[in-house]
């Protein structure tokens, strides 16, 4: 088999199936007495990622694989196909979700510790339905309470590998001031806890932006 025609069907399976797909996945394709192996596999989608160089579209690496999507930067402009807005997240929801990537695994109590207001149980039901955040455990207090985590799909939707591709929080803190009006109240607190909780919603704030903003692009980023 020659290499170009493994490319060529790599990416027909990769704009044909709108999502990601794994090494195995994409050598199932091919009859079983010219399957290529995983290393192939892989040098050929290398080599297609390097034909989208300065293209719209590029390959992506996620948890689950491999998929082709539309560059970030012509996002907007693709939206346009789609008179109808994407369903648009509350800062609220977005600032949850931020607190259960970087914290977890974290319990309700926890998340309404740093934001200072109670979890609406509507945001939690709709990042279980949405498939990113699932209970990973329970806590050893009185009550058992659940501990959150986030998924495979929540990595997949935002286009990491793993969790360790999350901006650092110092680097998501260096990107602009945290809105006030989710300060905490401080009068029962020590300056220790003040400063800790003050930087977990300072970070809460920048995560749910930096969630937003990949979120509005990948509405319709995906090819």
């Amino acid at each position: 088999m020659s290499e170009p025609y493994l490319r060529n069907v790599l990416e027909a399976a990769l704009l044909a199936a709108g999502k990601s797909l794994t090494l195995s996945e994409l050598s199932a394709l091919f009859d079983e007495s010219s399957r290529p192996d995983a290393h192939a596999v892989r040098a050929a989608l290398h080599q297609l990622d390097a034909d989208y160089a300065g293209r719209a579209l590029e390959l992506k690496e996620t948890a689950s694989g491999f998929r082709v999507q539309i560059r970030r930067e012509f996002a907007s402009e693709v939206a346009r196909l789609w008179p109808e807005r994407p369903q648009r997240y509350s800062r609220a929801l977005l600032e949850t979700l931020a607190l259960i990537a970087y914290r977890q695994p974290i319990t309700r109590a926890e998340i309404e510790a740093v934001r200072g207001v109670a979890v609406n149980p509507n945001i939690l039901k709709t990042l279980m339905e949405r498939g990113w955040i699932r209970v990973v455990g329970h806590r050893d207090l009185p009550g058992r309470p659940e501990l959150l985590g986030s998924t495979r799909e929540f990595l997949d939707y935002f286009g990491l590998r793993s969790l360790d591709e999350l901006p650092p929080l110092a680097e998501l803190l260096s990107l602009g001031e945290s809105n006030p009006q989710l300060d905490l109240p401080v009068e029962d607190l020590g300056q220790e806890a003040i400063a800790q909780e003050a930087t977990s919603q300072e970070a809460a704030n920048e995560a749910a932006a930096n969630l937003e903003t990949a979120d509005e692009s990948l509405s319709h980023g995906e090819a």
